[in-house]
């Protein structure tokens, strides 16, 4: 694998693990926690969803604003421990 696509399978289990420990979070929240861009973790919740990895459902938080609290599915679960089988790098 070339080193963008290790980056990327970095991104994608860092984001299965914090979604699997914090569901009720938003993408700005995600993006930093995990030092990425907000256009990047929006690209990949959504292929995420796409894929049937999470499911997002909306909610309301107490500030009134509208956020997502993201679910991994049975299939999200099987997908974070290939990732996590396959990592290059431990974590």
């Amino acid at each position: 694998m070339n080193n963008q696509s290790d980056k990327n399978q970095d991104n994608n289990i860092h984001m299965l693990r914090y979604l699997e420990q914090k569901q009720e979070v938003s993408q700005r929240d995600i993006a930093q926690h995990l030092g990425i861009s907000l256009g990047k973790v929006n690209y990949i919740l959504n292929a995420f969803v796409e894929k049937g990895i999470v499911k997002a459902k909306n909610f309301k938080n107490n500030k009134n604003k509208r956020a997502y609290a993201y679910f991994l599915t049975p299939e999200g679960i099987k997908e974070k421990a290939c990732l996590l089988y396959t990592s290059p790098s431990p974590r």
